[in-house]
């Protein structure tokens, strides 16, 4: 937020230099579970904005119309609102046995997979379209892939499959049911350039701005990859949803601790694929 508001400053400065500075307030957004005060208490104590926080789910309106002049966010608007109940369906001909993930799934799953995205993307755009003012900005940042590119070819998708096969060896260990495996799928989906820009025009509401991949992982440089510092990350994001679908703590930490030893024992593949732009940057104006 600090370096959003700089960068308005900024242009404001460029365009106005003698008007005053307006007044910048911030509403801070996430599920109503998410802890506020932890946020609130790493805020800086010398920022240029006022600060609220506002749970709920973005994709229903959270502000009142024509309230907000710019919406930012960053890697959120790729987990699924839900999951297709047919995926877990064991008589569903799109049930996704043995699998957690769409990744090297049958075109059916990935396609009840991008079905729920495209309806979460237009519920979101729904909602942000009404709370812009006209000429209202919007960016976002979230997992993306190549049009055409299959998904187990990036290091996410290398991990998911490596997540469905510990899974799946748990079951054969009778540390866990496969019932259990084969109802659990992570709601995580990631779009093509060409299919968010379909899914925009057809709201209608907003005009791309801007629109390209990006790669997400400038950060590695030439060095090896730190599967341990990664796997924190991966497990900081979706600890909740195994937590929730398999209960037992063990279960969890025995699964991540594989994890960290399949992925250490391909990183230089992960490696070379680390270089993939796969992270979405889309700029869009409110018509």
């Amino acid at each position: 937020m600090q370096d959003l508001i700089e960068a308005i400053v900024h242009k404001y400065k460029s365009l106005c230099p003698t008007t005053p500075l307006p007044e910048f307030q911030v509403f801070f957004n996430d599920q109503a579970s998410n802890d506020f005060n932890s946020l609130f208490n790493a805020l800086p104590a010398e920022r240029q904005y006022f600060v609220v926080g506002v749970p709920g789910s973005f994709h229903n309106q959270l502000f009142p119309e024509s309230s907000l002049h710019f919406v930012y966010t960053c890697y959120a608007l790729q987990w699924l609102s839900t999951l297709p109940e047919e995926l877990s369906d064991k008589n569903s001909p799109i049930c996704n046995k043995g699998r957690v993930h769409y990744t090297n799934a049958p075109h059916e799953v990935l396609n009840a997979y991008s079905t729920q995205f495209a309806t979460d993307v237009e519920n979101f755009l729904n909602a942000r379209a009404k709370e812009l003012v006209p000429g209202g900005m919007m960016v976002m940042i979230l997992s993306g892939i190549p049009t055409g590119m299959p998904y187990s070819k990036i290091p996410s998708g290398i991990l998911f499959d490596f997540i469905s096969s510990i899974l799946m060896n748990m079951a054969t260990e009778g540390l866990i049911k496969e019932d259990e495996v084969d109802s659990f799928n992570i709601p995580f989906y990631a779009a093509s350039p060409e299919e968010m820009t379909g899914l925009v025009e057809r709201n209608g509401y907003f005009s791309i701005e801007r629109m390209e991949l990006t790669n997400p992982a400038t950060w590695l440089g030439s060095g090896p990859i730190d599967i341990q510092a990664w796997v924190m990350h991966v497990r900081a994001a979706m600890e909740g949803i195994f937590t929730e679908h398999f209960s037992r703590s063990e279960i969890i930490d025995q699964m991540f601790k594989q994890m960290t030893e399949k992925l250490s024992d391909c990183s230089e593949d992960l490696k070379s694929r680390s270089q993939e732009k796969v992270q979405l940057f889309v700029v869009l104006k409110r018509k």
